[in-house]
């Protein structure tokens, strides 16, 4: 899939793993599927980009403090016109608000939401970086 349509409105875009252990993660899913992985400095954050060919096709991090406790998860970023216009749609239309729209530094804008049946999803719009 291009980055092109990834970024499209209503495109998913980005698969994140959350867990405690990030080094056995890596362990795991390189020897499962191969992943290559690069741990950089996410504004203060350590975050692990998974590469298949050389290209970014998600990552994965620690369980962030105000998560304590939270099982091992895959959370998938689907692209939006707007986060925050978005968002406000959200509680009108029976769903929950998880995380507030905030930045990603150098990436674009983000929110955790949760649907009415209780499954959650990641919105995120993208800096335009043209």
């Amino acid at each position: 899939m291009s980055q092109d349509c990834m970024k499209q409105h209503g495109a998913f875009s980005w698969n994140e793993l959350t867990t405690a252990d990030v080094t056995a993660a890596k362990v795991f899913y390189g020897e499962l599927l191969g992943w290559q992985f690069q741990d950089i400095d996410a504004g203060g954050m350590d975050y692990t980009m998974i590469k298949v060919d050389d290209k970014e096709v998600g990552g994965m991090m620690a369980t962030p403090a105000e998560a304590k406790g939270m099982p091992p998860a895959w959370g998938a970023y689907v692209t939006v016109d707007d986060v925050d216009a978005r968002v406000a749609q959200v509680e009108q239309l029976g769903g929950k608000i998880c995380v507030a729209p905030q930045d990603i530094p150098d990436v674009g804008r983000f929110s955790v939401i949760q649907d009415p049946q209780g499954a959650t999803l990641m919105l995120i719009t993208y800096l335009n970086k043209e």
